[in-house]
């Protein structure tokens, strides 16, 4: 077969880049097209993993033909996705090779802000623009939130996929009892947890035939220095957040303080971030100058590794394509 060489292809790289702290090194993925003409903050896109898995695994996983963010390459957008400390590719503190019960949790919130704040500098930098696209999945919804709050001033639109927020009932990812440094998660025992969201019939098709076993090698690759065979560390700072702020009724940050576009995805069977939860976050919205609740239909919080998966990409490449009204 001849290859069609007129037809784009994907430019994919990894980097790391100096975090916040002397000794902290973030890693970024980022992918575009071979044929984009320039770069904007219109067409640039910078996301945020959730509290347990790394955005290679959340964001890069090429199942169907593409992942997510090879889609958002193909419709034109410069992507970059972040890994917090102790994440994937980026550093992981010391603690992180002794027992997770020899250290207190690691790496809250407000560490990951300044994380992602020193991506989306370089960002800015590297590609000689003023603002970017923000998108945050779950806990990195929370960074993502955070950030646009505090640095209005860099973030065009902010899309938050499954967020974390208040709740009054206790939430999955907290299982009680004490807290070490990290947290080790096997992504075989997870897929039970993952399909259990959903209602038994539906179950066996929520995850298409091979996907999981795709998305687990990917996940674990991640983390090649665990000494967990089967899984991955994942640090236990998002677990005390869940404590100290999302189910004690003290929010991280002020979504009245965002002052940009935002979406929010929020997934009809997500039992870790439940509809109410996302709708309280949205109400509070009252500073963006538009906004807008799209939930997908037989999706659980993992909606962007599932069959649906390409209704929340068509939900966000289509928000980011909109062009910006002033107000009436």
């Amino acid at each position: 077969m001849v290859e069609n060489v007129s037809s784009p292809r994907i430019v994919a790289e990894s980097r790391l880049i100096a975090g916040s702290a002397p000794d902290v090194q973030i890693n970024l993925i980022n992918k575009h097209r071979n044929d984009l003409q320039g770069f904007s903050a219109e067409r640039t896109l910078v996301m945020m993993h959730g509290a347990t898995f790394s955005s290679a695994s959340l964001f890069d996983v090429a199942v169907a033909g593409a992942s997510f963010m090879d889609v958002l390459a193909q419709a034109g957008y410069d992507v970059w996705a972040v890994d917090a400390r102790g994440y994937g590719g980026s550093s992981r503190p010391a603690e992180m090779s002794r027992p997770p019960e020899e250290s207190a949790p690691l790496v809250t919130a407000r560490t990951a802000v300044e994380d992602f704040g020193a991506a989306v500098e370089f960002v800015c930098r590297h590609r000689d623009i003023l603002r970017v696209n923000v998108l945050g999945m779950s806990w990195g919804a929370t960074i993502a939130g955070t950030f646009a709050s505090e640095v209005g001033e860099r973030v065009e639109k902010l899309i938050l996929v499954t967020p974390l927020w208040l709740s009054n009932e206790p939430l999955r990812i907290d299982a009680g009892g004490p807290l070490g440094g990290y947290r080790i998660v096997s992504p075989r025992a997870f897929e039970a947890a993952w399909r259990s969201a959903a209602p038994e019939h539906a179950r066996q098709d929520l995850i298409p035939d091979g996907w999981f076993e795709v998305w687990e090698k990917a996940t674990l690759a991640t983390d090649q220095a665990s000494l967990y065979p089967g899984a991955i560390r994942a640090p236990s700072g998002a677990v005390q957040d869940v404590r100290r702020h999302w189910t004690a009724g003290k929010p991280i940050y002020d979504p009245a303080a965002i002052i940009c576009p935002v979406l929010i995805v929020a997934a009809e069977w997500d039992a870790d971030v439940r509809f109410d939860m996302a709708h309280d976050l949205f109400v509070r919205l009252v500073g963006a100058p538009y906004k807008r609740l799209v939930e997908i239909g037989q999706g659980t919080h993992m909606v962007l590794m599932e069959r649906n998966r390409r209704q929340v990409f068509d939900a966000i490449i289509g928000y980011l394509g909109e062009r910006v009204m002033p107000a009436a």
